[in-house]
C-alpha cells in the first residue's frame, strides 16, 4: 500500500541520493536477548538487512522484524523507510535487503499485475507465494493484520443512521440520498478497487455533489467532526481508535486483502532457515487492533516508531532487555 512521510529510524544515516533508505543504512543496536523467540540464538553469525516503506505502520513492522532478528543473534542493518512500494520490493529482489513485511494485495495487484483480487485472504497469500517463488522470494505465513480500505463514521452519525455494513450504507443511499456524503482521497475516488468499484459492487450511485476529495489526514478529522457522513480510512490506522470512529463491515468482501506477511529473499532463507520460526510467533500476534494501537502511538502521540516496536516486543515477551 501507499502513504506518507519519510522517516529515518537509525541514529546514523549515510547520504542516499536515490531516496530514503535504499542505499543507506545503519546497524540496529538494540540491547535485546531472546524471550519467547530466538532461544539458542539460531541466527548467530547472520548479517541480515531489513527494509520497509516510509509510512508509520511499515516503519514499525520493519523495526519489529529487525529486533526479532537481533534477539535471535543476527547482526542487523536497518534500511527501513524506502519511499514507495516498488523500491522496497526491488531492494529484496536485488539483494540490497533480505526481508520485509509486505502486503499480499500489494504484491498481487501492484507487483504481479493482476487486476482482480482474490477474496479469500488465505488463497490470496497462497497465490502470491506461488507466483513470487519463481522470482526468488519466499512469503512466510501472513498476519491477521489487514491494512485495506474501509468507510468509517463518527459516533453521532452512527447513532443517527445505525449502519454497520456497506450494504446498509447502500440501502441508506437509496432511501435517503442526501444522508450518504463521502470524504475520500483523489486516488480512491478513481481507482477500480476504490469508489467506482465499490459503487458497482454494492449497487450505489452517489451524486458527484455528495463526494468531497481531500488529503488523507484531513479525511479523518472531517469525518470525526461529521463534515461528511462517511470517510475513507485504512483499517489499521491509529486515528480510527483515537477519534472513536466506527468502521463499516465490507460484507461483500469487495476491498482487496492487504494482509502483512514476511517476504524473504529465498537465498537468505535457505542459508538461515530459522528466520521462519523466529518470525512466525510475532507475525501471528499482529492484528488490526494491535496495528491501530501501535500506529496511534506514533501518529497521535508522537512517539518514535522504532521505540514503539521495541516496547511492544518486550511487552509481548518476545524479547528481553539485554
Amino acid at each position: 500500500m501507499r502513504r506518507r512521510v519519510c522517516w529515518t529510524l537509525a541514529a546514523v544515516l549515510l547520504a542516499a541520493p536515490a531516496g530514503c533508505g535504499l542505499t543507506s543504512g545503519s546497524p540496529m543496536v538494540d540491547d535485546v536477548e531472546p524471550g519467547t523467540i530466538g532461544r539458542g540464538k539460531p541466527l548467530e553469525g547472520a548479517d541480515l538487512t531489513v527494509t520497509s516503506k516510509e509510512f508509520t505502520e511499515q516503519l514499525i513492522l520493519g523495526a519489529i522484524m529487525g529486533i526479532a532478528f537481533e534477539a535471535a543473534g543476527a547482526e542487523v542493518l536497518d534500511r527501513t523507510g524506502i519511499q514507495g512500494s516498488v523500491g522496497t520490493r526491488a531492494a529484496v529482489e536485488n539483494g540490497d535487503a533480505d526481508a520485509t513485511y509486505e502486503y499480499t494485495g500489494t504484491a498481487w495487484i501492484t507487483y504481479l499485475g493482476n487486476s482482480k483480487p482474490i477474496p479469500d485472504p488465505e488463497q490470496q497469500w497462497k497465490a502470491v507465494k506461488e507466483a513470487d517463488a519463481k522470482k526468488g522470494l519466499t512469503w512466510l505465513p501472513p498476519a491477521r493484520l489487514n491494512n485495506t480500505y474501509a468507510l468509517a463514521m463518527n459516533q453521532a452519525n452512527y447513532k443517527r443512521y445505525g449502519t454497520k455494513t456497506l450494504s446498509q450504507v447502500a440501502e441508506l443511499a437509496k432511501s435517503d440520498p442526501g444522508a450518504v456524503t463521502l470524504c475520500v482521497e483523489g486516488e480512491f475516488a478513481n481507482r477500480a478497487d476504490g469508489l467506482p468499484g465499490l459503487e458497482k459492487a454494492y449497487g450505489m450511485s452517489l451524486p458527484a455533489g455528495n463526494i468531497t476529495q481531500m488529503d488523507t489526514g484531513i479525511i479523518y478529522t472531517q469525518t470525526a467532526k461529521g463534515a461528511c457522513t462517511y470517510g475513507e480510512v485504512y483499517t489499521t490506522d491509529g486515528r480510527i481508535k483515537s477519534m472513536n470512529l466506527v468502521v463499516m463491515e465490507d460484507d461483500k468482501k469487495f476491498f482487496p486483502n492487504y494482509n502483512a506477511a514476511p517476504m524473504v529473499r529465498t537465498a537468505t532463507l535457505k542459508k538461515w532457515p530459522a528466520i521462519a520460526s523466529v518470525l512466525d510467533p510475532v507475525t501471528r500476534a499482529l492484528t488490526n487492533d494491535v496495528a491501530q494501537t501501535l500506529n496511534a502511538k506514533v501518529d497521535v502521540d508522537g512517539e518514535d516508531p522504532h521505540q514503539v516496536a521495541l516496547d511492544w516486543m518486550k511487552e509481548k515477551g518476545f524479547v528481553k532487555e539485554g
